[in-house]
């Protein structure tokens, strides 16, 4: 529980840093009320202005780990755009790929003369056999989901209450009361989500056996670590266990790997030596270009070809146009060959080991009831004691006045945090130097919140 003085030092925290921000931020606020004449809200997707800024944040240039805004301040960026820019911001491989590409052409409807080599790359740095290309982990996740339900003739869809896999509708859903029902929050939805999507807690192996014993589960789709409600580890065996219950009962398991491909070369999955029917992944993959695959076994490869050519001839509702076009292959190719390499993830993981530790000691000496929850290059601070089990303790734990207290602090002392949490990602060009600044204006933040 955070007590009144934390929150009442937040909110003059937050009222100061917004006056602060407006007059670093001349530039945004000029270029905000330019675009409001043409973008809804001023920006070209409307979530972009949810970041708690008194206007939006224009970005005039990015590289590596750093980018520089409007108005010519440089930032360390610990958002990474929320995994897209992972790799860091435009890397030199990726960047020359693109280069190299674009005077040969974007995209044809048909397959590049790299093809085989991306199928290959894809099936060395994640271990499964088979790919299919989508533009985002939001369409890939959808076209699983139609081919679980293709291949195995049932029609129920089970997931966990904090789940995020982009906007396909079937789990843009909650738990209230013990029953699934529509977010509340979700705009234009005509149709009960409750209806084929079920949730059950995270963490909570009765209720998932519960569910898949009633045989009309095609899949079961989650990620290993919840990752956009603050984030939920899973308990020790989880994830394997799902292995073993989906199984049992005929049930399908796609792992979303989008987020936690944080946690080493290959993702989650490959690192603990977990094969999933189907895995998902999207964001970072092109190095920051809009990309998402899944993979799959040689065995679902045939069951997913048998669904195909047993159906009537016509459109699957697999697919869109632009998905595996040249530029993309040619972008996949270059991050996960030359990018993402073990190298890479090595120097991640170790920094992100260290920021943990300097965050958890800056914590524990302002004796406050926080944690660090880490999944390889992937941090969370969140404002309970130990780390929550499920969402339900994910969202106890948040106070969206502390949050923004936080992020906007940091952000005019040039360090961006990930918006909506506390997410913080380490990149290949992330340095010593950008840790301990992260850790210095965090260890200023706190004396200021906590002082009498």
């Amino acid at each position: 529980m955070l007590n009144t003085n934390l929150i009442t030092n937040a909110s003059g925290l937050l009222a100061s840093e917004r006056t602060k921000y407006v007059k670093l931020h001349p530039k945004s606020a000029e270029l905000s009320t330019k675009a409001n004449q043409h973008f809804l809200y001023g920006v070209p997707m409307h979530w972009m202005n949810d970041w708690g800024t008194p206007v939006p944040l224009f970005i005039s240039h990015a590289e590596g780990a750093h980018f520089t805004c409007a108005d010519g301040i440089d930032y360390t960026d610990f958002c990474l755009g929320d995994t897209g820019a992972m790799f860091g911001h435009s890397p030199a491989a990726v960047a020359k790929a693109i280069a190299a590409q674009a005077s040969r052409g974007y995209t044809a409807m048909l397959p590049s003369t790299i093809a085989p080599d991306v199928g290959e790359a894809l099936s060395d740095f994640f271990g499964l056999d088979y790919w299919q290309l989508a533009t985002t982990a939001t369409d890939a996740n959808r076209f699983v989901l139609r081919w679980a339900r293709a291949v195995t003739g049932r029609n129920k869809l089970l997931v966990f209450d904090g789940c995020y896999h982009g906007t396909i509708d079937d789990t843009e859903i909650d738990i209230i009361d013990g029953k699934t029902v529509n977010r509340a929050s979700l705009l234009g939805q005509v149709y009960d989500l409750g209806l084929h999507t079920t949730a059950v807690p995270f963490n909570d192996l009765a209720a998932v056996e519960r569910e898949l014993a009633k045989g009309d589960v095609a899949v079961l789709l989650t990620e290993p670590a919840l990752t956009n409600c603050g984030m939920v580890l899973p308990q020790n065996g989880f994830i394997e266990n799902l292995r073993t219950l989906t199984t049992k009962y005929g049930t399908l398991l796609t792992l979303d790997e989008t987020h936690t491909i944080s946690t080493a070369r290959g993702g989650w999955a490959k690192a603990n030596c977990v094969t999933p029917d189907f895995l998902v992944v999207g964001k970072p993959i092109a190095g920051g270009l809009p990309a998402a695959a899944y993979g799959f076994s040689e065995t679902m490869a045939d069951r997913m070809k048998a669904a195909k050519d047993n159906a009537p001839a016509g459109h699957s509702g697999i697919g869109t146009t632009l998905s595996g076009n040249m530029m993309t292959l040619a972008a996949i190719n270059a991050t996960l060959r030359e990018t993402a390499t073990e190298a890479a993830y090595q120097h991640m993981l170790a920094l992100a080991a260290m920021l943990e530790t300097q965050l958890s000691t800056a914590i524990a000496v302002h004796n406050l009831p926080w944690n660090i929850s880490r999944m390889g290059a992937r941090l969370e601070l969140q404002f309970c004691e130990k780390p929550p089990q499920n969402a339900t303790e994910a969202r106890a734990a948040q106070n969206d006045t502390i949050e923004s207290a936080i992020h906007l602090y940091l952000l005019n002392r040039g360090v961006l945090l990930t918006p909506f949490h506390n997410m913080m990602l380490i990149c290949p060009a992330t340095t010593e130097a950008d840790i301990t600044k992260l850790v210095r204006l965090f260890n200023d933040f706190l004396k200021e919140l906590c002082s009498e």
